[in-house]
């Protein structure tokens, strides 16, 4: 694991130059299920503000479900508290750009602790909700169960993790590799930028998967177009700006 100090010294792969700046806050995106679809732009276009660009891979648009583990978000100049800053998340998203910077706009989000979901929200000001949400690694075999009843969303993957994935294609880096987020709150439209080393990749096997979301026209089944997953990466995010 880098230290904080090392993290930015990786960044040749970054599309754009670090943000000025100090950092706002340290977190870590472990254990992360990548899955993606190929989804129509009209179903998607109501989703997204009509300020942001949706970002198409060779004329496609696609939607991504990332289910992973946050721990030791803290603040820059404050430590992590565990009850708080280590919890379960998922999160649906899509592509955009604005003004030619790509990044991703979430659709839905969800937090797998009450505590986590209202202190994310109220600090973000991303639209957490609290989810049901296990996780559990056995070895090699990688195990997730949850349920936002609420919506009727839900996800059960069993999965056998496998090698590296040595040589990245295109689409792994385009959906993967994004370095700031999109909100939109009371019609303005802000930009948090991030950075982290570029995603290690790893192959999979899936023993066994179910999952329902279904959000306005795009309805999300498996199997999915393509899948990742990754063992983490150390994140530093920076605050918001009104863009």
């Amino acid at each position: 694991m880098a230290s904080v100090k090392e993290i930015p010294e990786a960044r040749a792969h970054r599309p754009w130059p670090l943000p000025q700046g100090n950092w706002a806050y340290y977190q870590e995106w472990n254990r992360a299920l990548f899955l993606h679809w190929k989804v129509s732009v009209e179903a998607l276009r109501p989703h997204v503000p009509a300020s942001l660009e949706i970002d198409l891979y060779e004329g496609q648009a696609w939607v991504s479900l990332v289910a992973f583990t946050m721990e030791r978000i803290r603040p820059r100049l404050l430590p992590a508290l565990s009850f708080i800053s280590d919890f379960h998340e998922i999160n649906v998203r899509t592509y955009v750009t604005h003004h030619n910077k790509a990044g991703v706009y979430f659709l839905n989000i969800e937090a797998g602790k009450t505590l986590s979901a209202v202190v994310s929200r109220a600090l973000s000001g991303l639209p957490y909700e609290k989810s049901e949400i296990v996780r559990k690694t056995e070895g090699e075999r990688h195990i997730h169960r949850s349920v936002l009843q609420r919506k009727g969303f839900y996800l059960n993957a069993d999965l056998r993790l496998h090698e590296a994935v040595e040589n990245k294609t295109a689409p792994d880096n385009w959906l993967t590799e994004r370095y700031c987020l999109y909100q939109e709150r009371n019609g303005r439209l802000s930009c948090y930028d991030i950075h982290h080393a570029e995603w290690p990749l790893r192959r999979i096997q899936m023993n066994d998967m179910h999952l329902d979301y279904r959000i306005g026209a795009l309805h999300l089944q498996y199997p999915a177009d393509l899948v990742h997953y990754s063992d983490g990466v150390q994140v530093l995010a920076w605050g918001r700006k009104f863009v």
